[in-house]
């Protein structure tokens, strides 16, 4: 049975990104450091920046040294004071500490853009007076002396302007159902190019909604959407026989591609045995100038 297709559009809205790609000596050291740059990055409500894993490219077909790589995103919404600045800092922090520190691995620039952050440049002074530049691969590199050999990370990192907040959920009959909808709607996310979630394995089990009656939160649990209080919630969103929901937040590099994620996603999700229903969510134009319309 195919789930039905809510006629409505996900609200996404603007914010800025950079794109690294990372290259390590093999999956396991690759993957390590990946998971560990993405860290404690899951939204902008309340994390300093969104990041996730892009692209893998495991046979080093299209990485510049050859080794395994995989395209890293950061995100910060624009409605942040000092957006780029902000930006330059997760990435100059989070690939010091958690790149830089990482057996084997490699930087390298994914943003086509002619903006620049000064991550590399500023990443360099850890070398202590013994950085050098030289050109690896056909890219400026700066060359950062460790313990275990050399930390290689290209001069110039780009950033640029993209879409963020495209999103879906997915109405299960039980927790399984709305899980796996959205692992298969994960999978297609995966490859489409410039594009990436966020959530711990791109799935958010706690959707949330502006606001809250406590005034020191800006955002709380979507209580419209949480089927063990349906019968206690005003206006309750859940439909007769929905016991769980899941939820994919999707960044892309322009709102075609966070478009085609989403779609993409839906067909990959619709025939998912058990799922009721997929929808989205939106709120008047307050969070964003982006309407994506689920069936067109």
């Amino acid at each position: 049975m195919t789930a039905e297709i809510e006629d409505t559009y996900a609200e996404a809205f603007e914010g800025y990104y950079s794109r690294i790609l990372i290259t390590a000596k093999n999956k396991k050291w690759l993957m390590a450091a990946a998971n560990s740059v993405t860290g404690y990055a899951t939204s902008g409500i309340g994390c300093d920046c969104e990041a996730g894993i892009g692209r893998l490219d495991l046979a080093g077909e299209d990485t510049p040294d050859g080794r395994p790589g995989a395209t890293v995103h950061f995100w910060v919404p624009s409605w942040i004071k000092d957006t780029v600045k902000t930006l330059e800092s997760e990435v100059l922090h989070r690939v010091g500490q958690c790149v830089l520190t990482a057996p084997t691995t490699a930087v390298w620039n994914a943003t086509e853009s002619s903006d620049t952050i000064q991550v590399g440049r500023k990443l360099a002074f850890f070398a202590d007076g013994f950085q050098t530049e030289e050109k690896r691969h056909g890219r400026i590199m700066v060359n950062i002396p460790r313990m275990m050999g050399e930390f290689l990370i290209e001069k110039e990192i780009g950033y640029a302007k993209g879409v963020m907040g495209g999103n879906l959920w997915f109405f299960g009959d039980t927790e399984d159902s709305a899980l796996e909808a959205a692992e298969n709607a994960t999978d297609a996310i995966s490859q489409i190019e410039g594009a990436v979630t966020t959530f711990p394995g791109g799935v958010c089990s706690s959707g949330s909604k502006i606001g809250s009656r406590y005034s020191f939160l800006t955002a709380s649990t979507n209580i419209t959407l949480c089927p063990t209080i349906k019968d206690k919630v005003e206006n309750s969103m859940v439909p007769g026989g929905v016991n769980s929901i899941s939820e994919i937040v999707i960044n892309g590099i322009s709102e075609d591609v966070v478009r085609a994620a989403m779609h993409e996603s839906i067909k990959a999700a619709r025939d998912t045995p058990g799922l009721v229903k997929i929808s989205a969510g939106n709120y008047g134009g307050k969070l964003g100038k982006y309407k994506i319309y689920l069936l067109r």
